[in-house]
């Protein structure tokens, strides 16, 4: 193999906390430990401590612009950049900022990689070009086979080029070892209700996400049934008040008030899973990966996903949880019952089972060594042509 690159320049607009930031910072640390220098373009954001605490480099630039003036001044800086920092690899992660970058890349001759993040709306001929951007890299890494296969049929891009990254759940954070027993059994009791099971659907709160297809889905069991469970939807509104108002006016519509509880947002998700007894991921539109899958399943948690996008490529129905129709809330209602009618030691093994399985083909450490080995491969192609 070649010499991994000394320098890498990933840019991205802001940092945020979402998935293509937090891969971001995964990525700076997997080329700091390999000795090599970590570059990152943006706009800044919340996650600006923990990438200097990575040993991350940030270099500020106006990158969310969409303005054609500043793209091109931005190709123009980041061109110089290239340059002077001695750039191996330049690595974009959203469209905008993707067209400077490899506007700079090109005039630099410099390797050019991209990660497809999401589905991208638009079928417009300007919006498909705008976002063709994420296509044009000497290799495009897909975060799922879903999003490799829509960019295989919307812009043909051959087999030799692109790449399947899926993202990775971090097992330093997302393992038994690191939870407090008694921090666990506070939450269930705090969430929970003194009831049997405790039922997660961890996402903000949007209408996308399939908060109301697992109301309704709850407001299909049995009395019997409804009386073991509480159910909570953990998340941030964001700002969508009427959402949440009409997700309270539909659970008290179907007589839920007692079994669903709308918690806001909660940040230490290895303890929530872990609490819970099973997590929902009913997503009504196709994820283009799906962590919380990969999440719970590393911490032993079966989940319930919607049979669409990346979420079907993580979870094994009725092994390590189940797949189901989506927007369908019978189907959702039919796996929780199965779910319910389990004995405790195959709900115990079906966790054992996705537990296994996310951490055989869904982790950080995978990630940073599949991308890794992006980046030396780029170098050589670019270095024969």
């Amino acid at each position: 193999m070649a010499q991994l690159p000394l320098t890498v320049l990933q840019v991205i607009p802001e940092l945020a906390a979402g998935g293509a930031e937090r891969t971001t910072l995964e990525i700076v640390e997997a080329i700091k430990a390999a000795g090599g220098r970590a570059l990152v373009v943006s706009e800044g954001g919340r996650l600006e401590t923990e990438l200097t605490q990575l040993g991350g480099e940030l270099i500020r630039l106006p990158v969310k612009s969409k303005s054609p003036f500043t793209l091109r001044k931005n190709a123009r800086l980041l061109a110089g950049i290239i340059k002077s920092e001695m750039v191996n690899v330049v690595h974009a992660r959203s469209r905008a900022p993707a067209w400077s970058a490899l506007w700079a890349a090109r005039r630099t001759n410099t390797p050019f990689v991209t990660t497809y993040h999401g589905a991208y709306g638009g079928k417009s001929a300007p919006k498909k070009l705008y976002n063709s951007v994420m296509a044009r890299g000497d290799i495009v890494i897909a975060n799922s086979e879903y999003i490799a296969d829509i960019v295989r049929q919307i812009y043909g891009t051959p087999e030799n080029r692109l790449v399947t990254i899926p993202r990775g759940v971090d097992t330093d954070l997302f393992k038994d070892e690191n939870l407090s027993p008694e921090k666990v059994d506070s939450l269930r009791a705090k969430l929970g209700a003194g009831r049997p099971f405790l039922f997660v659907l961890p996402a903000r709160l949007t209408s996308w996400k399939g908060q109301e297809v697992f109301i309704d889905a709850l407001g299909k069991l049995s009395p019997e049934m409804r009386r073991q469970i509480s159910a909570c939807l953990v998340g941030d509104a964001q700002g969508r008040d009427d959402y949440v108002s009409g997700l309270n006016m539909r659970i008290s519509g179907l007589g839920l008030d007692n079994l669903v509880n709308i918690s806001g947002h909660y940040s230490d998700m290895p303890t929530l899973y872990a609490a819970s007894d099973l997590i929902l991921a009913p997503s009504v539109r196709p994820e283009a990966f799906g962590r919380v899958a990969i999440e719970a399943g590393a911490m032993g948690t079966p989940v319930i996903v919607s049979d669409h996008g990346g979420q079907r490529e993580t979870v094994l129905s009725s092994i390590t949880g189940w797949r189901t129709a989506p927007g369908d809330a019978d189907a959702l209602a039919e796996a929780i019952t199965a779910f319910l009618n389990m004995s405790q030691e195959a709900r115990t093994e079906m966790g054992r089972a996705a537990q296994t399985h996310i951490l055989s083909h869904f982790t950080k450490a995978r990630l940073q060594a599949d991308t890794l080995a992006v980046y030396d491969r780029v170098i050589q192609m670019k270095g024969a042509a």
